[in-house]
Formats: C-alpha cells, structure tokens, sequence
C-alpha cells in the first residue's frame, strides 16, 4: 500500500503500449494492490503470496520457508531465473526501487538498466547502506530521482554526482481521488479532526504526533487525529494511546484500500514525519482542498509553498504542536490555504510525467540499438 507501490502501478495503466510491451515481473505475488495491475501486461510471477497460503499454520510455515528457499536460489543464479523463468530478452530493464538494484543489475542481459530513487538518505543513520545503495546507483545507465532534493541531499553528503540522471516528480492522480473519497460517509465522533495517511514506521513520526495531540488536549483544545496505515509500530503507538488515555481522540485505522473518504470528511491534515522524498498524499489532499502540516522534509517544500498553500513545520515535537495550535485557532489562515489550493493543484501535471518518463526510456532503448 506504499507510495512507490502506486506510482509503479500508475506508470504500468498510463505508459502508452504503442511504445512499449511491457512485462511486469513479480518475485512474491503478494499485498492489497495485486488486484489492480492492469490486466493487458504480461505479469510474471515467481512465489505466492501469503493471501495463497494454507490456513493451517504448519502447513503454512513450511510453505514459508520453501519460499523463502527458491528466492535465494533464483537471487543467487540469475542465469537459470532468467532461462527457466522470465524466458525473454529485454531491451530496457527497470528497478522501480533500491529494493531490485542487485536483482536487475544482475541480470545476465545486455539491456539498458535504469534505477527509480525515492529516499532521503541524510536521515538513515547506517551509512554502510546508504553508500551501497547510491553507489549501485552508479552502475546504472540512466537513474530517475522522485524530487530534486533526493539527488541533491547525495551530493551534499557524499559529494557523488550522477550526470546520467533525471528529476521526475510522481504523478498525481488528483480527479481520481476526488471520485474515491464520495464512496462512503465517514462520521468522526471528536471534531475537527486532523487525518494522516503513511505507513506505521518510526521515522514517520506518529510517536510525536500522539504526543503533541495529548498536549492539545490538556490545554482544552479538543480534536481527534485520524491516522491511515498499517506497519511494524502498530503496536507500540496502540500501547502509547493507552498509556496516554487518547484511544478515543487518537484513531489508529490501519491500512484502507480507499483512504481518501477518511480525508475527506476531516478538516485538516498532518503529515509529521521525520523523512520524506515527494509523497503522494500531499498532492492527493490538496486535490480533496484539506488544508496541510507537514513538516519540512524532503521533497515537501518542492510541493507546498510555506504559508501560500500549506504550513511547513520542523519534525520535533515542539514545532509540530505549534502548527497545529494554529490550525485549531485561527480559521482565516486555514481558509487562506484552501482558497489558495484551488490553484496550487495544476502544478501536479501528471501528461508531463508521462511524457518525461516515456522520453527517459525511449532515449534508453534508441541507446541500445
């Protein structure tokens, strides 16, 4: 349900098959989003996912772990992946993240290989990481980074250049998610209501964001905040809500296949996270016009014009809460910001982004032959 998960899925529906055949090869066929791959690709897949498993939990395990067995063979002999599997020469092979740059680079093929980029690397502290993943990058022929800031931050760190590069913003699929978020009422029983939407990992930041929350609501400023996503600090920030007796005030919604109803219906938005490259969600809630938080990571700023179509804040807790003490107490700013919205949303021009990825990959395969 990640972001880059729906940009990969949107590239696959809107990349114009006159140009193009496309095969989208998937080493685990698993998650909430397989069902809307587009059915003209040819999909080739190499394990089940867990949704295909035995319900019966021995069986289960062992099916796991002879899963796990045949992708570490196939990882490590490409030839016979390619031979017994994929059984097709490519002339363009892409890693749609830094996930697949060993799978691809390994590829016995003489295609053109190309990488997509979409993380900030000056917030992982595991620099050992970090520097295999910007210098696979290296080895690519053509890379496409999501923000200008994901390309820039690598420089500034570790002086490393990439002159066979493109900045390509993530499309934006703003009249769809206006349609989506009409498909049912949502009723908050605390308002206003700030929503959220990311995955439930630390560096997004929700920790903080429940503890500004509670702090609002001892000063008498009652809300609720609505948080969309599922992940691995699941159970810590339900214990967290516990401790700090806001079950009632801090909803932790897990993963939606149709979030946008939960955006919809609330009055503000809040995205704390400690880490970003260009996230969807901020497009997508300036299309629904819910006025915007966010902290000032990443790509963000490339996004949201600070005080014009939105409110850039730093990720600690103090200047979180001190965004959304405004929020809660000055409705001409709030007003100002979604007046304003309704122009800044022609600035996610998803034709562009199609045509700049389709000039990428034609240039590539022209490179080839």
């Amino acid at each position: 349900m990640g972001g880059v998960e729906r940009v990969l899925l949107d590239l696959l529906e809107n990349l114009p098959r006159e140009l193009f055949d496309i095969t989208f090869f998937l080493t685990i066929d698993q998650g909430e989003l397989r069902k809307s791959i587009p059915k003209d690709i040819e999909l080739i897949t190499l394990q089940k996912g867990r949704e295909d498993m035995s319900s019966n939990k021995f069986l289960r395990t062992l099916q796991l772990i002879k899963r796990n067995i045949i992708l570490t063979f196939y990882r490590k002999n490409p030839k016979i992946l390619y031979h017994k599997i994929l059984k097709k020469d490519f002339e363009l092979e892409i890693a749609p993240t830094y996930s697949e740059f060993d799978n691809i680079l390994s590829s016995p093929l003489n295609s053109r290989k190309i990488a997509w980029f979409h993380t900030d690397v000056s917030y992982d502290p595991n620099e050992k990481r970090v520097l295999n993943r910007i210098n696979a990058l290296k080895k690519f022929d053509w890379v496409i980074f999501g923000s200008r800031q994901t390309r820039d931050i690598i420089k500034d760190l570790y002086q490393i250049e990439y002159p066979k590069s493109s900045v390509i913003y993530n499309s934006i699929k703003i009249d769809e998610v206006k349609v989506k978020a009409l498909e049912f009422p949502v009723h908050y029983d605390t308002t206003p209501v700030f929503s959220s939407m990311g995955r439930l990992h630390s560096r997004k930041n929700y920790h903080t964001l429940m503890k500004v929350h509670k702090k609002l609501l001892d000063e008498g400023l009652l809300h609720s905040i609505a948080v969309i996503g599922g992940g691995a600090e699941m159970e810590n920030l339900q214990r967290q809500a516990k401790e700090l007796n806001i079950e009632n005030t801090f909803l932790l919604l897990d993963s939606q296949i149709n979030p946008y109803p939960y955006i919809k219906n609330s009055d503000y938005f809040v995205l704390p996270s400690e880490s970003e490259s260009y996230p969807l969600t901020i497009g997508e809630v300036m299309g629904l016009n819910i006025p915007i938080i966010s902290t000032n990571v990443g790509g963000i700023p490339e996004m949201i014009e600070h005080n014009f179509d939105g409110y850039l804040v730093d990720p600690d807790e103090n200047s979180i809460y001190e965004g959304m003490k405004l929020f809660l107490t000055n409705t001409e700013i709030t007003e100002k910001f979604k007046n304003n919205m309704v122009q800044s949303v022609d600035k996610f021009d998803n034709e562009k982004i199609y045509n700049q990825v389709t000039s990428v990959f034609q240039k590539q395969y022209q490179l080839k032959e």
